[in-house]
């Protein structure tokens, strides 16, 4: 984490290898202190960032992304606060249910959730995400 010469934190770009983002200048998420926001992370196969036709496959790799995201910016899924989903067809929400369960089992300390449907989506992309995390001092 840099310092600006007036001692405040200064905003650090995370990338991830196998987020490209379609070669878009995007990083997966940004860093100002403990505060981090991530960009629209995707269900992308992160060995070749191309898009299964199988949702609940999408949804598999939008965990796992999420979860190589946040342990890059120097996290875990414990410090995710909100969570943001965006789905393509109704049919994804119980995958996206299950994998939710699984990555925050315990229901009495679970990030707030919204879940969106977005019907514009281009037809590879069944679901995408964005969350805000409170990171530990590095």
């Amino acid at each position: 984490m840099s310092k600006s010469t007036n001692g405040a934190t200064q905003r650090t770009a995370v990338y991830v290898s196998g987020m490209s983002f379609r070669g878009m200048p995007v990083p997966f998420g940004s860093r100002k202190g403990p505060l981090f926001a991530s960009s629209g992370i995707p269900g992308s196969d992160p060995e070749t960032e191309l898009f299964p036709e199988d949702g609940a496959l999408q949804v598999k790799f939008l965990f796992a992304n999420i979860k190589r995201g946040i342990e890059a910016a120097g996290g875990s899924l414990e410090d995710i606060i909100k969570c943001t989903f965006h789905l393509r067809d109704e049919e994804i929400r119980q995958h996206l249910n299950a994998s939710w369960e699984e990555s925050f089992p315990d229901p009495a300390s679970r990030p707030a959730r919204h879940t969106l449907m977005l019907h514009n989506f281009p037809r590879e992309i069944a679901v995408m995400a964005e969350f805000l995390a409170v990171l530990p001092a590095n």
